[in-house]
Order: structure tokens, then C-alpha cells, then sequence
């Protein structure tokens, strides 16, 4: 029995394609190759590109690569292996590698720069109340006056409130960037100007009033830095409020539709400028809306090219007639049939029905059977000794191509195959079995269309976006504000609206004139 169970799960694995897989490969490569970029709308528009910061290799590991040389039809080829395997990359291909590669060099770069220039300003501010105390003890220590204990006193408080604004500081500033915006952040620039020209004044001062004259009272340069500190503790409060407060109470709410679809969400926002809100819409976006798939575009399209292939115009005058006779001729014969095209759509429709919950209902069998299988091999295998225990990824392997075939056509009448691979497949099948998770925990994410991130990056179709507006992008959010977000193959349009000023009034009930008095008669009917 193990001996057939090592075989089965050793020839479950991944099988490379065929000559008709690999003829489906070339063709999907020059249709991705051939896709349309869009372009921006009218010339007064503004546009920017905002692109999240690469967190991964750029060719990715070796199982993204075998992903990608996988053809769609892996659930009918899983009982095969071979030795050999074939990669293929065109001119375009390396074309946009090394594109892409150039603008991750350039965001790195622009990145590491502000941080850079915020780590030297730091580090500035935070040495220079030291600076101010130890100075004078190393210049003219012999001629100061003697502090004693209230110099003391002001060296812990000093040192406590270093240490309470490092802490803040890291905080607030000095943590990983969610994406890379088109134009500067201007209170975050607002801030750093502020504290620049605030140490530069105390420097300053402090050159003019104590380096050229040598103060001797060495209690009044102490507390001089103490009130440097006070003050950048009060800087600190305000660029909280600024950068954290300021944006948490709800102004406006924006409606974010997908041009492709239609599909809409709706969020509340507060004071943003509008770099920051089309931040925060993709943030949601990754989140909340449905990943996109353009197979499922591609269904109307061809139901209205298949109605127009079937209208034909005959021309019996000869090639002198005009071309304005054919066109009328093709309208009015597509007003006869726009009264039969909606009896077409329905039944259309309702075969797809019918053939989806024809195939889910198999895939739901063959999972329930495929996992009471693998309780079986479980049972079997606790008799057994704890050196011959099957791992999960060895049970999902062996169950998996019991299953392959029927999730393989469900994903097909779905238009899920894209995104969903056998590798990917079989790490959450064997996941599942992991944390003894039941069969409709593991068909939840093929059974319907989940969120973007539940999907690997390469299969997103958006990574990099164009922020297009006719209003500045470190403008805040007004009434009535229109910007779009396009990436290669779709758009969002958000749409701003501010919140109504909602007025309450009050109403006062008396007590009293909720009582009342029931009068009985001494009659009663009998």
C-alpha cells in the first residue's frame, strides 16, 4: 500500500506542456504582447504615476517561473512527468525587464534620498541640545559659574526628554513608505523647514550671545537647552496633529467605479490631499474589490459581433451606389433583430447558469470525496510507524488528481484558470490538510472570485498607476472633485462628495401626556 501511494504522489506532479499546450502558450504570449496601453483623456489634465515599491525580486523565485511556464490545461496532464523543460522569452519581454528595472533603480534611489535628508536632520536636532551643554564645559570650563544641584536636575531632565522625542520621532517618521507619491507631502515638508529654520535660530543665537562672549553662567546655557527641547516637543505635537489627527475625522465620501465592469465601493475619507486619497482608494482597492478579469469582458463582446456577422448586404445597383444605402440598411436590419437579441441573451445566460452549477456540483463531490479519501490514508498511517507518516504536500499530491479534472472545468466555465495554477493549487490543498480544514474551506476561494491580494502579484494586472487629474495633486479634496487612477488595462474614477452638514433638532415629550384613564362601566354585556 505504500509502495502505490509513493507511485501515485510521485506521478501527480507537474508535467510540462505538450505540443498543443505549448502552441496555447505562444498564442497567450502574443495576445498579452498585443494588449492596448491607455492613453491619458484631454491635454489639460495633469498626470502623475504613483507605483508601490518593489518588495520582491524582479524575476521572481523558482516557483513563480515554473507558474508561468505552465499551460491551462494542467488538469488533464497530471499522471505525466518528463525531465526537460523549455523557457522561452521574446524581444518585448527583455524590453520591459530592463524598463522595469530602471524605475525600481530610480524609486530606490528617490526613496533612500528623503530618508537620507530626514536622518541627517535628526541627527542634527538631536545632537545640538548636547552640543549646547557640552560647548562651554570644553572652551572655558575654568571660567564658569558653579551650577551644583539645579544643573544636575536639568542634565536628567534633559536626557528624558531626548529619549521620550527619539521614540516619537521613530514613530511618526521614520517607518517603511506604503507607495511612492508623485509630489512631495507638504506638511511633511512643511515640518522639516520648520524644524531646519528652528535649529538654525538657536544655533544662531546661541553663536552670537554665548560662543563670542563666553558666558559664564553656565545654569542659564543649560536651561537655554532645556528650552530648545521643550520646543521640539511641542514640534513633535504639531506634526501629530498635522500628519495623524488632522485626517481622522470623516469630510468626504468618494465613489470609486471601475471602468471596465462597473463595479463600485464606496469610502469615507477626511482631509487629504488628492495624492493621498488615490493612496488610500488603492489600499482599498487591493482589498475590497474583486480581482479583475478581462475574460469575462470578452463574452458581450463577442455575442455582439457574432449579431452583427450574421447581417449581410447585398448591393444590386452595381459598386456606383454610395455607402449611406448599406448603412441604413444595416441599422434597419438591426432594429428587426434588437427584438429577438434579448430572447438570445437570456437563454445564453441561462445555459451558463445551468453548466455552472451543473460543474460546481461535480467539483463539490469530487473535493468531499478526494478529502474522506485522505481521512482514510490518515487513519491508516497512525497504525503505521511515525517514519513512514505521509506529509501534507506527499497527501496533496496523491488526492490531487482525483480532483484536477473537475476543478479544471469549473475554473474554465468560471474564467478562473488564469489565476489559479496547479502549484498554487497544491500549497493550498496542502494547507488545508495542514490545519485539518474541511473540504468547503478549501473550495471557498475557487468558488467564487476573491479580492486582489488573494492572488499572486504577477497575476494582479496592476501594479503600476497613473494618478490623472485636472486639479494639482497636492491639492486637498474639494466637492465635486474628479480624478481617475489608470493602470494598462482599466481605470478607477473616483468621485468626491462632501458630507452634508447634518442640523439635529430636539423635540421635548411631557411625561404627562403619556397617561391616560380607563373608565370601566358597571354594565357589561354578557
Amino acid at each position: 500500500m505504500s509502495a502505490a501511494m509513493d507511485t501515485e504522489s510521485t506521478y501527480s506532479g507537474y508535467s510540462h506542456y505538450s505540443g498543443h499546450s505549448k502552441k496555447a502558450h505562444r498564442q497567450g504570449s502574443r495576445d498579452r504582447h498585443k494588449s492596448p496601453r491607455s492613453k491619458d483623456g484631454s491635454r489639460s489634465e495633469k498626470s502623475v504615476t504613483i507605483q508601490t515599491p518593489p518588495a520582491e525580486p524582479l524575476l521572481g523565485n523558482d516557483a513563480s517561473r515554473t507558474e508561468e511556464g505552465q499551460d491551462d490545461n494542467w488538469g488533464e496532464t497530471t499522471t505525466a512527468i518528463t525531465g526537460t523543460s523549455e523557457h522561452s522569452i521574446s524581444q518585448e519581454d527583455i524590453a520591459r525587464i530592463s524598463k522595469d528595472l530602471e524605475d525600481s533603480v530610480g524609486l530606490d534611489c528617490k526613496r533612500y534620498l528623503g530618508l537620507t535628508v530626514a536622518a541627517v536632520l535628526g541627527l542634527l536636532v538631536f545632537l545640538t541640545p548636547i552640543a549646547f551643554i557640552l560647548l562651554p564645559q570644553i572652551l572655558w570650563r575654568d571660567d564658569l559659574e558653579p551650577c551644583g544641584t539645579v544643573c544636575e536636575g536639568l542634565f536628567i531632565s534633559v536626557a528624558f526628554k531626548l529619549l521620550i522625542l527619539l521614540i516619537g520621532t521613530w514613530a511618526l517618521f521614520f517607518r517603511q513608505p506604503k507607495a511612492d507619491l508623485p509630489r512631495v507631502f507638504m506638511f511633511r515638508a512643511l515640518l522639516l523647514v520648520l524644524i531646519l529654520l528652528f535649529v538654525f535660530s538657536y544655533w544662531l543665537f546661541y553663536g552670537v550671545r554665548i560662543l563670542d562672549s563666553k558666558d559664564t553662567n553656565y545654569q542659564g546655557i543649560v536651561q537655554y537647552a532645556v528650552s530648545l527641547v521643550d520646543a521640539l516637543l511641542f514640534i513633535h505635537y504639531l506634526a501629530i496633529v498635522l500628519l495623524e489627527l488632522r485626517q481622522l475625522q470623516p469630510m468626504f465620501t468618494i465613489k470609486v467605479v471601475r471602468s471596465t465592469d462597473g463595479e463600485s465601493r464606496y469610502y469615507s475619507l477626511g482631509h487629504l490631499s488628492i495624492q493621498r486619497a488615490a493612496l488610500v482608494v488603492l489600499e482599498n482597492y487591493y482589498r475590497d474589490f474583486t480581482v479583475y478579469n478581462p475574460a469575462l469582458l470578452t463574452a458581450s463582446k463577442s455575442r455582439a459581433a457574432k449579431h452583427m456577422a450574421g447581417l449581410k448586404v447585398y448591393n444590386v445597383d452595381g459598386p456606383g451606389n454610395n455607402a449611406s444605402g448599406q448603412s441604413r440598411a444595416m441599422i434597419a436590419a438591426a432594429a428587426r433583430r434588437r427584438d429577438s437579441s434579448h430572447n438570445e441573451l437570456y437563454y445564453e445566460e441561462a445555459d451558463h447558469e445551468r453548466r455552472v452549477k451543473k460543474r460546481r456540483a461535480r467539483l463539490v463531490v469530487a473535493v468531499e470525496e478526494a478529502f474522506t479519501h485522505i481521512k482514510r490514508l490518515q487513519a491508516e498511517e497512525q497504525q503505521k510507524s511515525p517514519g513512514e507518516m505521509m506529509d501534507p504536500r506527499e497527501a496533496a499530491q496523491a488526492i490531487f488528481p482525483s480532483m484536477a479534472r473537475a476543478l479544471q472545468k469549473y475554473l474554465r466555465t468560471t474564467c478562473q484558470q488564469q489565476y489559479h495554477s496547479m502549484e498554487s493549487i497544491l500549497q493550498h490543498l496542502s494547507f488545508c490538510i495542514t490545519n485539518n480544514m474541511t473540504p468547503k474551506a478549501f473550495l471557498e476561494r475557487y468558488l467564487s472570485p476573491g479580492p486582489t491580494l488573494q492572488y499572486d502579484r504577477d497575476r494582479w494586472f496592476s501594479k503600476q498607476w497613473t494618478l490623472v487629474s485636472e486639479e494639482a495633486v497636492t491639492s486637498g479634496l474639494q466637492d465635486g472633485v474628479v480624478f481617475v487612477l489608470k493602470c494598462l488595462d482599466f481605470s478607477l474614477v473616483v468621485n468626491v462628495k462632501k458630507i452634508p452638514f447634518i442640523k439635529l433638532s430636539e423635540e421635548f415629550i411631557d411625561p404627562k401626556s403619556h397617561k391616560f384613564v380607563l373608565r370601566l362601566q358597571s354594565e357589561t354585556s354578557v
